[in-house]
């Protein structure tokens, strides 16, 4: 089974893939344009590289709570579900940018480089943690 893990942000969304369904790779961060756009690209890279299942980041309240971003994500995974022939699932994501960050942070890279990776980043720790429960 082949896997893609969405860390869907208002601006930029990281983009993870696992073509194993073991180990998951950063593919790469988008940045988004309006909606239609937006779920068209996501829609495309489903078809591209075959996916059987899409695992977005669910942004829950550190009291597990569900607020305004996780209303966003369900929206934007809604909308796109008759676009695609795959499954959605969700994720929780909670700290997976702080942990994306502290690990850039570590491997000496400059914030000014870290911003155009970490979403990519944190989209791979949502996918591998996922992988890791199934």
């Amino acid at each position: 089974m082949k896997y893609l893990a969405i860390d869907l942000g208002d601006i930029r969304t990281g983009i993870a893939l696992s073509e194993s369904g073991i180990i998951a790779s950063g593919l790469e961060t988008y940045r988004r344009t309006d909606l239609q756009r937006d779920l068209q690209y996501i829609a495309d890279l489903t078809k591209k590289y075959k996916v059987d299942v899409v695992v977005f980041g669910l942004p829950l309240n550190m009291d597990g709570t569900e607020g305004e971003r996780v209303f966003k994500t369900r929206e934007f995974a809604e909308n796109l579900q008759p676009l695609i022939d795959a499954k959605i699932d969700y994720e929780d994501e909670r700290l997976t940018t702080v942990v994306a960050e502290e690990m850039l942070i570590e491997g000496g890279m400059r914030r000014d480089k870290r911003k155009k990776v970490i979403d990519k980043i944190a989209a791979t720790i949502i996918l591998q943690s996922y992988l890791d429960r199934h």
